[in-house]
């Protein structure tokens, strides 16, 4: 197995279990007790300022969609669709989660009071924000295929009499 197909694999799997958990929580707290402390420890709000299940569930989609395309350009699974879609998709999910890592990191550690959120955040969610991200960006940065040179600069040098003769 090359290196590109275990990074591309153990990003996909873990946004895959990220975007099943997330599925979960359109109805259920789990593994917590009750939506309260799933609030507070979770999404660092109250219990009135939960997104919705439908909300949630867009979020699980999300995720379930970059880990298809992080596994697709990893040559895991077939590619659907245009090879640039996958593409961009694979270097947007990677900056998508390198930013939330580094922004989650900066504003938890900067914060003035500390929550369960916010010690979760930096113990767990923004670490593997940025490790995910990490591993997607080896993907899409090993799996990038040179552009083709462009047509009108071979055709330009070869109406050029000089170049007629070699």
């Amino acid at each position: 197995m090359t290196l590109t197909k275990l990074a591309g694999g153990t990003a996909a799997v873990g946004l895959g279990a990220v975007g099943a958990l997330h599925g979960i929580w359109t109805f259920s707290p789990w593994p917590l007790a009750n939506r309260a402390e799933f609030a507070r420890t979770v999404v660092g709000v109250a219990e009135a300022d939960l997104p919705t299940p439908e909300l949630t569930a867009a979020v699980a989609a999300a995720l379930g969609a970059a880990s298809y395309v992080i596994a697709a350009r990893a040559d895991l699974v077939p590619q659907v669709g245009p090879r640039r879609v996958v593409r961009s998709g694979v270097w947007g999910v990677a900056g998508v989660l390198l930013l939330r890592g580094a922004v989650g990191l900066l504003s938890s550690a900067l914060t003035g009071r500390s929550t369960d959120f916010t010690r979760w955040d930096l113990a767990l969610y923004s670490p593997l924000c940025l490790a995910l991200g990490g591993l997607t960006a080896y993907v899409a940065a090993a799996t990038h295929v040179p552009r083709r040179p462009d047509r009108r600069h071979v055709i330009k040098r070869l109406k050029d009499p000089a170049n007629r003769g070699s």
